[in-house]
């Protein structure tokens, strides 16, 4: 036996809870990984707030969380990788666990550690897909809402090191960070819009990570609602405007050795505000809806 969080309800933080699970066994292809670092990211909060149970409802108990890195413990017929191998990657439920069977691992750089290996995983590939989505193109300017964010930031550094130029919407607090990162920085709230015509003289494409109501005014900076993508506002269609994230087949977790190699030779910053053990899952998340992180927030089962 070993323990994972997991929760029987919706609600608030408190209905995490570390519960006795039967260790998995690995079969062919897989590898089951001794968990170093989870990371966990607002989809695991909105989900088990049901604030997703509209479009992607669960059955209980959930085990939440899926990106992971750690140590291979034990590896099936043909996984590709030996005990005592680091890596990391994404598993469909139950990252925040002592143990998770991989079916896709990537090996860890030596230089990454095991948290910041977890953080990139969802936040780059998120931003990383959302780019290519978008098909934007050196020379164009592209607007990212919560730039200061965990998706927000990862594209900002993906986009400039394009040679695209990039606004970025933020917070007070977050606009000097914005700016380091390579973006011309503008001030969330309202009048955004306005304020972000007199920094560019036009915007090609439109990211929005922030999801709270921006896509009216994006696809009206752009003229074409195609140009506008979304990431997280569940009203996308009555703007016209694209989600990306909700189908598993959309991604491109082929993105994550290049994320991962970027991060350990200095070409993209992912920061780790926190760490939390595993058992204090339901403080980490408390934490997150707070908003008081300012970075990735990983667990340590």
């Amino acid at each position: 036996m070993s323990v994972a969080i997991t929760y029987s309800a919706y609600g608030a933080p408190d209905v995490l809870t570390l519960s006795d699970v039967p260790t998995p066994q690995p079969g062919p292809g897989q590898v089951r990984v001794r968990v170093r670092a989870a990371a966990v990211n607002p989809i695991d909060l909105r989900v088990r707030s049901g604030g997703m149970a509209g479009v992607m409802p669960v059955e209980f108990p959930v085990f939440p969380g899926q990106d992971v890195a750690g140590v291979v413990d034990e590896a099936g017929e043909g996984a590709g990788f030996s005990r005592g191998d680091e890596v990391f990657g994404s598993v469909h439920f139950g990252g925040y666990s002592e143990y998770v069977l991989l079916d896709r691992p990537f090996a860890k750089p030596k230089e990454l550690s095991f948290e910041t290996a977890a953080a990139v995983i969802t936040v780059g590939e998120t931003a990383y897909r959302a780019l290519e989505h978008l098909g934007i193109s050196p020379g164009q300017t592209l607007l990212v809402h919560a730039a200061g964010g965990a998706v927000g930031a990862v594209a900002v550094q993906l986009a400039v090191a394009r040679g695209v130029t990039v606004v970025g919407t933020a917070g007070e607090h977050d606009l000097d960070r914005v700016r380091k990162l390579g973006a011309t920085a503008v001030r969330y709230g309202e009048g955004w819009a306005e304020r972000v015509r007199a920094a560019v003289s036009e915007v090609d494409h439109v990211l929005d990570a922030a999801g709270v109501g921006v896509l009216a005014d994006s696809v009206a900076l752009t003229g074409d609602a195609a140009r506008v993508l979304t990431i997280a506002d569940l009203a996308f269609a009555e703007h016209g405007v694209r989600i990306t994230g909700l189908d598993p087949a959309d991604r491109f977790p082929q993105a994550l050795p290049l994320l991962a190699d970027l991060v350990a030779g200095g070409g993209l910053e992912v920061p780790v505000w926190r760490t939390f053990p595993l058992g204090e899952a339901a403080k980490a998340h408390a934490e997150i809806e707070a908003g008081h992180n300012r970075g990735k927030v990983v667990l340590l089962p």
